[in-house]
């Protein structure tokens, strides 16, 4: 795989810091207390190339979680079948407390998540993130009507298992406490997924 130029380099590192300089005064202040102004002025740059970069103020946020959308799609393809492929690499997320599964208790994923679900105007965008994420793992999985049920079938599922993560440890338990508990539900989950879809399995 051949390495990004740095004109591409220098475009990723200006993403990056913008959207980090955001997210730290969301966290700091609230989403909706802080301005687009405000953050181009602390990231340094103006307003109208703030705008270049995300074209919507919840774009600042999605920014950092805006490379798994296609992740559900590239996994499956990757074999030996959809569903096996997709239950190895979401228990391989709960092994490394991968943010994404909802385990991980680090005090900056917790307050980037309160972030996220507790703002209406990011919930929604993350709405849009998920059906872009389960219409691209619909094309995967062949497209058509049956695909389209499969893929929201899978994503319901990631999606519900990561929230009740995510839900016990932001009320206080330890990822430790939590682990023989979310293993256990991903393999049941993906074994009713397994039931329903056998074709994918």
């Amino acid at each position: 795989m051949t390495q990004p130029g740095l004109r591409e380099r220098k475009k990723q590192r200006m993403y990056q810091e913008v959207s980090e300089t955001a997210i730290r005064l969301f966290l700091e202040r609230g989403f909706d207390a802080v301005s687009v102004a405000e953050v181009a002025a602390a990231a340094g740059i103006s307003k109208p190339t703030l705008f270049r970069y995300f074209p919507a103020k919840e774009d600042l946020v999605l920014y950092r979680i805006a490379d798994h959308e296609a992740e559900a799609a590239r996994v499956a393809a990757e074999g030996p079948t959809p569903l096996a492929a997709l239950r190895r690499h979401f228990l391989d997320g709960l092994e490394r407390e991968d943010p994404v599964t909802g385990l991980n208790d680090h005090p900056a994923v917790l307050a980037f998540h309160t972030l996220l679900y507790g703002t209406p105007a990011l919930v929604a965008r993350v709405y849009a993130y998920q059906q872009r994420s389960e219409a691209a793992l619909a094309e995967a999985l062949g497209s058509g009507l049956e695909a389209r049920l499969a893929a929201g079938q899978i994503v319901a599922v990631q999606r519900i298992l990561a929230m009740e993560n995510w839900r016990r440890i932001s009320e206080g338990e330890r990822v430790e406490d939590v682990r023989a508990d979310a293993v256990a539900a991903a393999e049941r989950a993906f074994g009713v997924l397994a039931d329903a879809l056998p074709h994918l399995a």
